[in-house]
């Protein structure tokens, strides 16, 4: 005999159904880990650096990197202040940040659940007509209804393999890359202003140089014209002289295209106007002082320079991208539910029967994309390739301006050294000449010659000690700076 079968009890549909949900997302995720292929492995291997600098001085010098800058400077101090408060290029630094952060705030919130709400009156009117011709006895419908709704939505993506999460990352380091920007464009910023400044103090010096030149050409001029008009030298002696001493007007007169040149950078750069970069830069200022190069280490260079800092941050993005671009691999999951009220009597919208909700949860799983996300993933894997690249550029960028900058300052000082030797035998070797030359024992045009040669001489010392005092600022740029604040004027 054949039985029947045994007729399933209602409590186990539940489990049948959840069973068959069951064995849906096991075939969905075992389709897509067939899919997926093999985990994107990328090597960044760390970039190899030297344990020192080359032209760096021994490590036994005490120096503070702090001390490169022309900080006992009151222009300094007052320009950067103005600067840092009001620089166009910090205000596009910070823009920056806040275009960033709020990248990061929006990527943040995508793994949140989501919660909207809608409310809408419709009213629609049905041609009796689409119904045939004839109806039965006894059956009829409103032609023309108007429904009342308002609904409650949710919904939310629990990222189960990590995109959404990855993209937060990626949101973070750009967060990060973009602070340190905004710090290279302050150090930047500050060496700007400090290199400016030692040039127009540099221009000071030179015409003060110039000035004593112009003096002592004078004075050869006059004594020159005694002699002529006495009948015991020639009239050449003197237009020689005059040709030293217009020489000497010439250059003083070339400053002023050098000042203005200046002043127009530091209104650009403090976003200040003319005047009130001249009334600063008209403070009297101590006498620059050259400081001894500090000795660092290059890892200690690495943890300073923003521009390392913020190429570091760029490849973790890429890393978290890339991270992104492979998840897409895998199915993505959606819960979602609404609960809402629907009536076609506004009367009706609040009462019991016009309540109606549904809940649901969805699953997408590539299958057949022809090679959509491969094509992303690859791409990521470029952008990844790029990043790091683009570190081991910034990483040896900072190394070879930290050498540029330590041989510059030791051959800057170098200079220096030989340029106050030369003034000081200059000047001896013209007061010699002067002397041989009143006592009779030398004509005029070597007179001329030495106060020339010494004359040319000071104003060569003024542009070395520029120049090993420039030399300082591009190094203590070159070193990632100290984290400098002025005083608000």
């Amino acid at each position: 005999m054949i039985r029947p079968s045994k007729p399933t009890p209602a409590h186990n549909g539940p489990r049948i159904q959840g069973a068959k949900i069951g064995l849906t997302l096991a075939s969905s995720l075992a389709l897509a880990a067939c899919a997926a292929g093999p985990a994107v492995e990328i090597s960044t291997p760390p970039p190899s650096i030297p344990d020192r600098f080359a032209f760096a001085p021994d490590t036994g010098t005490q120096a503070d990197v702090a001390a490169l800058l022309p900080s006992a400077d009151p222009a300094f101090e007052q320009l950067s202040a103005m600067a840092l408060a009001g620089a166009p290029t910090l205000g596009e630094a910070a823009a920056r940040i806040e275009a960033a952060r709020a990248s990061g705030r929006r990527a943040g919130a995508n793994r949140l659940p989501r919660l909207d709400a809608d409310a809408a009156i419709t009213a629609t009117r049905t041609n009796p007509a689409q119904f045939g011709g004839d109806l039965p006895d006894g059956i009829a419908f409103d032609t023309e209804r108007v429904s009342y709704g308002a609904n409650l939505l949710a919904s939310w993506d629990p990222d189960l393999f990590g995109r959404l999460a990855a993209r937060e990352r990626a949101a973070a380091a750009r967060l990060g890359a973009a602070s340190a920007e905004a710090q290279g464009v302050r150090l930047a910023l500050l060496s700007e202003i400090a290199g400016a400044i030692i040039d127009w103090r540099t221009l000071a010096a030179r015409q003060v140089e110039l000035e004593s030149d112009l003096a002592s050409a004078e004075r050869l001029v006059s004594l020159a014209g005694s002699r002529e008009r006495a009948g015991i030298a020639p009239g050449f002696d003197r237009v020689r002289a005059e040709s030293a001493a217009e020489a000497s007007r010439g250059r003083i007169a070339a400053l002023a295209s050098e000042r203005a040149r200046i002043a127009g950078r530091l209104v650009t750069l403090t976003a200040e106007p003319a005047q009130t970069v001249l009334d600063r830069l008209a403070v009297p200022a101590p006498a620059p002082s050259e400081p001894p190069a500090p000795a660092t280490l290059p890892a200690s260079l690495l943890a300073n320079r923003p521009d390392v800092l913020a190429a570091a941050a760029q490849l973790e993005a890429s890393d978290a991208e890339l991270y992104a671009a492979s998840a897409a691999r895998f199915p993505q999951f959606t819960l979602s539910a609404a609960l809402g009220l629907l009536a076609f009597d506004l009367g009706d919208l609040f009462s019991e029967d016009a309540i109606v909700g549904s809940a649901s949860a969805g699953l997408l799983a590539p299958l057949l994309d022809f090679g959509r996300i491969e094509a992303d993933i690859d791409a990521a894997e470029a952008d990844k390739k790029l990043a790091f690249q683009s570190y081991r550029r910034a990483v040896f960028t900072a190394l070879g301006d930290a050498e540029t900058a330590y041989g510059l300052v030791a051959a800057a000082d170098r200079e220096l050294a030989a340029a106050t030797r030369e003034a000081s035998s200059a000047q001896r070797a013209a007061s010699l000449a002067e002397t041989r030359f009143n006592a009779g024992l030398s004509n005029f045009l070597e007179v001329l010659e030495a106060r020339r040669a010494a004359d040319a001489s000071g104003e060569r010392r003024a542009a070395a000690r520029g120049r090993a005092l420039r030399a300082r600022i591009l190094l203590w740029q070159a070193l990632g700076g100290d984290g400098y604040r002025p005083d608000t004027p």
